[in-house]
């Protein structure tokens, strides 16, 4: 079976509330148990850049956000869960990304498209109010997905061109450096539901009409008390259709149960009775949840090293990709340069190990490590392609790499690694890139 990643984030600009429960986080959690999955979920810190100013909001909504996906059933263990901000090799992506990608392109983005829009109708200049943070948003957004080779990103219909635009970078980058970056594909669940909020529009913070998901039971009860309703009295039949207090009740309860709620409607319900039941519903499933995250809130440092644990294992990832990136475009040590003929024919003082990359007949790809006089320290396994060898040879050479776990995966079990000479070797590779 062949993993599929999946990449999920979400920026901390305010408190979640039941519809980002409802549409992104509970199916985002499901979604992280089934076989054959690696989830990647990840804190935008950056992004919230873009949107707010206020530093403690951001940081209070990192904490928030952060204590959701644990306390709603997110196995860091099982995942990647970590905040954008702890991988340094993200925004260094950004700028080799932002170097390939055209202007044009960015010009179409439907965030930059409506602000300049939003100034043409007040007559203002078109670029009022664009930062170059706004501007620039799908490209780190598209580093964000191709950092960890993405397959999946489930996104709203409103994010699909962000997830195009990523796809066009890609192409952009590998066209011209060779195929390091995959290419993601946008998935849109068409069953997640978008709750209504207290007004009857979609639940959001721009309307200011949000349930939060966490507060207390008290005030869950009175917020969901001001749901608003037509004027039916009780014993008069009431409409399921764009009722907001129904669909809210839809999404939390099972087939049976909402079966129970269309038939009280039907049958003419009280208001103030259905919406006990929506209390009583909605409590039930968030209640021991409201525990775990108070305790998380409580205690931020245990967030802090799950996020910190997090970035350790994302950068497993991130670090050998950025080192293969930066080879390919040639951000590259200068002992490795291509040597001028006439040094060339000089006696060379001391020769440094070298790795060498190949392909054998049976179209597999392997490297090896030979130390100064040609005698061999590493042979690798086969790799289906080029590029994995590469990050395989990139993941050695990171200082302070586990390199005991590192040659376990990597060497051929045939011709075994000798890790003291390995060691030694390497040492030297990165002494004379430094020198």
């Amino acid at each position: 079976m062949s993993i599929q990643r999946v990449l999920t984030g979400i920026t901390p600009t305010g408190t979640p509330h039941l519809g980002n429960y409802v549409g992104a986080v509970r199916p985002a959690i499901a979604a992280s148990r089934e076989p054959g999955v690696e989830s990647f979920y990840f804190l935008a810190d950056y992004h919230a850049l873009i949107k707010c100013d206020d530093p403690a909001r951001i940081q209070r909504s990192t904490l928030e956000i952060a204590a959701t996906w644990v306390a709603s059933g997110l196995d860091p263990e099982r995942v990647t869960f970590y905040r954008q901000s702890d991988i340094p090799e993200i925004p260094e992506l950004n700028w080799m990304l932002g170097c390939v990608t055209g202007k044009g392109l960015l010009n179409r983005a439907h965030a930059y498209k409506a602000q300049v829009d939003k100034n043409a109708a007040a007559g203002a200049e078109p670029d009022a109010d664009v930062s170059a943070g706004l501007f620039m948003y799908p490209v780190l957004m598209a580093a964000d997905i191709l950092m960890f080779k993405a397959h999946k990103v489930p996104v709203g219909r409103d994010q699909v061109q962000h997830i195009e635009m990523a796809r066009d970078i890609a192409s952009s980058f590998n066209h011209l450096y060779g195929e390091h970056l995959v290419l993601p594909e946008a998935v849109i669940e068409a069953s997640v539901a978008t709750l209504p909020g207290l007004d009857g529009r979609k639940m959001s913070k721009s309307y200011d009409n949000t349930i939060p998901l966490f507060l207390p039971r008290d005030e869950l009860k009175r917020r969901i008390g001001g749901i608003l309703t037509d004027s039916r009295a009780p014993g008069e039949p009431k409409e399921t259709e764009g009722s907001a207090l129904f669909q809210i009740f839809q999404a939390f309860a099972a087939e049976d149960e909402t079966a129970a709620l269309r038939q009280a409607y039907a049958e003419g319900i009280s208001w103030g009775d259905a919406k006990q039941k929506l209390f009583e519903r909605i409590d039930r499933e968030v209640a021991p949840m409201r525990d775990a995250y108070e305790a998380l809130i409580a205690h931020p440092a245990r967030l802090e090293d799950l996020l910190q644990a997090g970035a350790a294992k994302a950068r497993r990832t991130a670090t050998p990709l950025i080192g293969e990136l930066r080879h390919a475009v040639g951000l590259r040590r200068l002992a490795a340069a291509s040597v001028p003929q006439t040094q060339q024919q000089k006696p060379a003082r001391a020769a440094l190990p070298t790795f060498k990359q190949y392909r054998e007949a049976d179209g597999q790809f392997h490297f090896k490590l030979q130390d100064g006089r040609g005698q061999l320290l590493i042979q690798s396994r086969g790799y289906a392609a080029p590029r994995e060898a590469a990050q395989a040879m990139a993941a050695l050479q990171v200082p302070g790499a586990d390199l005991t776990a590192l040659l376990a995966d990597a060497v051929d079990d045939a011709v075994p690694a000798d890790p003291a000479a390995v060691a030694d070797a390497l040492q030297l590779l990165l002494a004379a890139r430094e020198g």
